[in-house]
């Protein structure tokens, strides 16, 4: 292996987000095992200086820079990737697993010629030849890979590896031009809507992963339902810690069944088998049970705490790090006044 390349895009505010810099991290560390170059190439807009801020990881940095690269796009990420590829020539190209890099990603490796595998999860090298490890089957069959075939693509998934700090610019940058065809800009982007404050309860990069389980909406002790009460702890706790809001799917799937449910649940927020897989540092599961449809979306949380009325749930059985016997409420509510 002669060469790693690691490719990314630029975010609205001309920054990595958190799953590029882990990515980064990854590309670097891959490099230096294997003995080879680490060439950088970003996409997006104005991004000199942030290109610059890179030159700790490395001195080969390229960028594609223009207005049209600027928002998530097929025609045009996948000709400035393409271009980035060509310019470089790796036999490895790493990107981070977001949303518009796992869309665009396939087809460059396809116009490149090579293989491509995407959420990775972590490498190892055997008399220099690389190792990929991926989850299968829910995150039950964890593989190891290998590829003759050059380049091969990598999509590393988010909270792997500790992000890169960029640092002040000073390496010097190479900009690549990409002859846009106006075809390709058929598809604009108009405006971009997104859940403000306490709205936005799917934090992928929070420290904290606040689950609520269907036992929020159930009968409480004195015989009642107190879904409003439950609302309003919830999203109370919700916007002075800035946590991620999860959900089980019973509750996810309550107002389908005729119940009431948290009005601020979507299957955005659903954790376990059937929903997401986070990987937040730290997990605070209230009022579920803890079962294996639902803790397998845990497995990756790296402090796991629940709180449960029923001393033999399921988190009870080795599934949490610490359980607490106890109504959530009221501890929910004694957390909320312990944050004021």
């Amino acid at each position: 292996m002669k060469r790693v390349l690691y490719i990314a895009q630029a975010d609205k505010d001309n920054k990595l987000s958190q799953t590029s810099l882990e990515a980064l991290t990854a590309a670097k560390q891959l490099a230096d095992s294997v003995s080879a170059s680490l060439a950088i190439g970003l996409v997006g807009e104005n991004i000199q200086e942030l290109a610059a801020s890179l030159s700790d990881a490395s001195s080969e940095i390229a960028i594609v820079d223009g207005p049209e690269f600027s928002s998530s796009r097929y025609a045009t990420d996948a000709a400035a990737l393409e271009a980035l590829v060509k310019q470089t020539a790796p036999s490895v190209v790493v990107a981070p697993a977001t949303f518009r890099m796992n869309r665009v990603l396939p087809g460059v490796a396809h116009r490149a010629g090579g293989h491509i595998d995407t959420h990775v999860n972590g490498f190892s090298t055997e008399n220099k030849e690389l190792i990929v490890t991926r989850w299968y089957y829910r995150q039950r069959l964890l593989a190891e890979q290998t590829q003759s075939k050059e380049p091969w693509f990598l999509t590393i998934d988010a909270g792997l590896y500790p992000a890169f700090v960029p640092g002040p610019g000073k390496a010097a940058v190479k900009t690549i031009d990409v002859d846009v065809d106006q075809k390709w800009l058929r598809t604009t982007v108009k405006e971009v809507k997104s859940p403000a404050g306490a709205a936005n309860t799917v934090k992928p990069d929070a420290d904290l992963l606040f689950v609520s389980g269907a036992g929020w909406t159930k009968r409480q002790q004195d015989g009642s339902t107190h879904v409003d009460d439950a609302t309003g702890i919830i999203a109370e706790f919700l916007q002075k810690t800035g946590a991620s809001l999860g959900s089980t799917k019973s509750l996810v799937d309550l107002s389908g069944e005729g119940q009431q449910a948290l009005p601020f649940l979507t299957n955005l927020n659903q954790v376990g088998q059937t929903g997401s897989t986070p990987r937040h540092p730290k997990g605070l599961a209230t009022a579920c049970h803890g079962e294996e449809p639902h803790a397998v979306g845990w497995r990756f949380i790296k402090e796991r705490r629940a709180i449960n009325l029923d001393p033999n749930c399921g988190w009870a059985q080795g599934k949490a790090d610490v359980l607490y016997i106890a109504d959530a409420f009221k501890v929910m509510k004694k957390v909320n006044e312990l944050l004021d």
